[in-house]
């Protein structure tokens, strides 16, 4: 049951209920083969004593008052009982009139071995039931003949005990093994989450730095020209001409004008638009429009594929890889032959950035160009992938998320 039903459960401990898909694939699942014929029914249970799924539709939804069986299976254990249909939930498996064996399976959450659900299944065992009276009477025959047999069996017993102890211990040993991979997984990431980390704060002191540079470079000289105006004798003596005066004011109010512009050309770099709940084709479209606002240059745009729900992060991820790379191809390659396209690889989605310039060797990437190397630690602290191919024909940027992985989370 285990390999067949938990595969199909979302994770239990945020799920209040299963949505309609979920309800599908059990019905599917429980309705065909081995467990359509073996099973009588089934139900999945909450710890409130509510059942999420049944064979039996009337009953999901309803609660019960949890049993001591189902109280036992929240703690951990497996239960069964053998024809014995007393629960105020087993009106149905009563009526049936057949001989049923109901087990109670705890559900674990497969990373943390927490009991978040239990499943409870009615079995057919007329087979079982058969079993139980041939055993009946073979246990008779064999009290006969107990005293000649009782050396044999105990050596039958003590050779089955060493072959389970052997299998245990290779089990075992197997279960170390995996252990110690993990181990040595969880030391790798903790050393990649710690480069990543120190690789960060590098590359946030440098954007600051280039901040500060394209403030110092622009609006800063700007307005220093400016004050140098202001300061001037044309203005400063009382005998300039007013038309010699009034075209020097002119001429300071032209670099005011000028700092203000670049200033807010900066800043809207620096602010993102509302894309929390916009899908991923809006995001895209706003990153472009943008773009072509600020530069002129005309982006070809192509988006292929339906939709997949992302995180607030990766929608972030995308729009500043698409903005990045969009500006590193208008400074490099005067922004020729733009285009940006969306498609989905299987569980990924895909997104490239390209330009028909001169390209560059990606293989030499000077520390001062922060883009390419920002967006690298941006796409990979997700877990996506990012590539740079170029050649005399132009530049493709790649990058790649797994929308199971990224989710809604």
């Amino acid at each position: 049951m285990d390999s067949v039903i938990a595969p199909l459960l979302p994770d239990m401990r945020k799920s209040e209920v299963l949505d309609e898909s979920v309800a599908h694939a059990l019905d599917e699942t429980l309705g065909q083969g081995a467990l359509g014929t073996r099973l009588e029914s089934f139900k999945l249970w909450r710890r409130d004593g509510t059942i999420l799924y049944s064979t039996d539709k009337t009953l999901i939804g309803k609660r019960f008052e949890p049993s001591d069986n189902l109280r036992a299976a929240f703690a951990g254990q497996m239960v069964s009982e053998f024809d014995k249909l007393d629960d105020s939930d087993s009106e149905a498996e009563r009526a049936s009139g057949l001989h049923l064996l109901e087990i109670y399976n705890p559900v674990l959450q497969p990373w943390s071995g927490e009991v978040v659900a239990v499943s409870e299944f009615y079995e057919v065992a007329t087979d079982f039931e058969r079993n139980l009276h041939q055993a009946l009477i073979r246990t008779w025959l064999d009290v006969a003949a107990v005293t000649a047999a009782f050396f044999l069996g105990l050596s039958a017993i003590v050779f089955r005990g060493s072959r389970m102890i052997s299998s245990q211990s290779r089990s075992l040993k197997q279960r170390i093994a995996e252990l110690s991979d993990l181990l040595a997984q969880n030391r790798l990431l903790r050393l990649r989450v710690q480069r990543a980390s120190q690789r960060a704060t590098a590359l946030n002191e440098r954007y600051l730095r280039r901040i500060g540079a394209d403030l110092h470079d622009g609006p800063a000289q700007l307005v220093a020209l400016a004050a140098l105006g202001i300061d001037s004798p044309v203005i400063a003596d009382p005998a300039t001409p007013q038309s010699k005066r009034a075209q020097e004011l002119l001429a300071i109010k032209a670099h005011l004008d000028d700092a203000m512009r670049e200033i807010r050309s900066i800043s809207k770099g620096l602010v993102l638009p509302h894309i929390e709940h916009a899908e991923l084709g809006e995001i895209l479209q706003l990153a472009v429009r943008a773009h072509e606002e600020r530069t002129g240059v005309k982006v070809r745009l192509s988006m292929t594929g339906g939709h997949a729900p992302l995180s607030p992060a990766a929608k972030i991820c995308i729009f500043r890889f698409v903005q990045e790379a969009l500006n590193n191809g208008f400074r490099h390659a005067g922004g020729e032959g733009q285009s940006v396209e969306k498609h989905f690889d299987g569980e990924r989605v895909c997104i490239e950035v390209a330009d028909a310039g001169a390209g560059f060797d990606p293989q030499i990437v000077r520390p001062e160009r922060l883009g390419l190397v920002g967006l690298r630690e941006r796409v990979e602290s997700l877990g996506g992938q990012f590539t740079v191919t170029s050649s005399q024909s132009g530049t493709v940027v790649r990058m790649a998320l797994n929308i199971v992985e990224m989710g809604q989370t």
